[in-house]
């Protein structure tokens, strides 16, 4: 197995794991997430005692804590290890989700992208791996939840309840149901999809080729996850264990499209002042840090203008350099 690619960029870190020179796997990390495995300090301000669950708050933020411990009451304080960080959701943003710490336990953070087995870093000034292996392909399939395979497409939608991958193409259905099963594993750890996941296959009479369907998920996405056999109108469920945003959840929303503007800045190759050039909540987003802009003009060292334009979609923002 490849080893993990990690960059340090601005305002989040990125991993990717490179087979044959390209992505197989991919995660990002922002900066000002809480990651899984942090254990903090928390106040339960809830009891949900019928769900044997409850919720608890620290400052900036709140999860709802599951077992629910019998001894603690409402405005006790205990350890909780954060499971999955919050989701942003347009209308009802999901809670983090946590469990009581272990006895012996002290807060801290959890573990960072950074600390992946055998992980191989790289600054500003590196080589671009992750460019050159296609991250920007990467982040329009997350963008547009298009993905494309040899006969067919994937579109994948998300939902307050799953994450559904409708699979369509030119083939015949039993071969597209399996070239579909293959495509969708690949992009669920592309992705770095989690969750409830359902896979929309070609509906197909023949129970062996739902078999071989299956069997093409299992060869190709990696472990641990649960599913369950292709049914009769061709769904299939898959379940991995959820502990941060998956990538079209972050490009679903504006901070991440900022941050990856200013990744092409800093892997810019022209000289002198760079233009930023991006939708008005784009700018908005990156001027809002300014620490970001500092870091890449030290990498650059060139100054960043930042101009806005409203006939560009959010993800459609460009870097121009003075001197190409």
């Amino acid at each position: 197995m490849a080893d993990w690619i990690v960059e340090r960029g601005i305002g989040e870190v990125r991993a990717a794991r490179i087979v044959d020179g390209d992505i197989v796997e991919a995660r990002i990390e922002p900066d000002d997430t809480l990651r899984a495995g942090t254990i903090l300090t928390a106040r339960l301000v809830r009891r949900l005692p019928v769900r044997g669950e409850g919720i608890v708050a620290w400052d900036g933020g709140e999860a709802l804590l599951h077992p629910l411990p019998r001894a603690v009451t409402e405005g006790a304080t205990l350890l909780v290890e954060l499971t999955r960080p919050a989701t942003p959701e347009p209308g009802k943003p999901k809670r983090a989700r946590a469990r009581p710490a272990l006895p012996d336990a002290v807060p801290c953070d959890g573990p960072s992208l950074a600390d992946l087995p055998d992980a191989r870093i790289l600054g500003p000034f590196d080589r671009d791996v992750l460019g050159e292996a296609g991250w920007p392909l990467l982040i329009e399939e997350a963008t547009t939840g298009q993905v494309g395979f040899p006969g067919g497409a994937l579109t994948i939608s998300l939902t307050p309840a799953m994450t559904l991958i409708d699979i369509d193409g030119e083939l015949a259905p039993a071969d597209l149901a399996i070239s579909g099963a293959r495509a969708a594993a690949r992009a669920i750890a592309r992705l770095d999809l989690a969750g409830s996941i359902g896979i929309d296959l070609p509906t197909v009479g023949d129970k062996s080729v739902r078999i071989a369907a299956a069997e093409a998920v299992d060869a190709i996405l990696p472990q641990p996850f649960e599913r369950t056999a292709v049914n009769g109108f061709g769904f299939l469920q898959i379940v991995r264990r959820r502990t941060r945003a998956s990538l079209p959840e972050l490009f679903a929303h504006v901070p991440a499209h900022a941050r990856a503007l200013l990744r092409q800045a800093q892997r810019d190759r022209g000289s002198g002042e760079r233009t930023l050039t991006a939708h008005p909540a784009v700018i908005a987003a990156i001027g809002a840090r300014p620490e970001w802009c500092q870091a890449v003009e030290r990498t650059l060292g060139a100054t960043l203008a930042l101009r806005a334009d409203a006939g560009l979609a959010i993800s459609a923002g460009h870097v121009q350099a003075r001197f190409p």
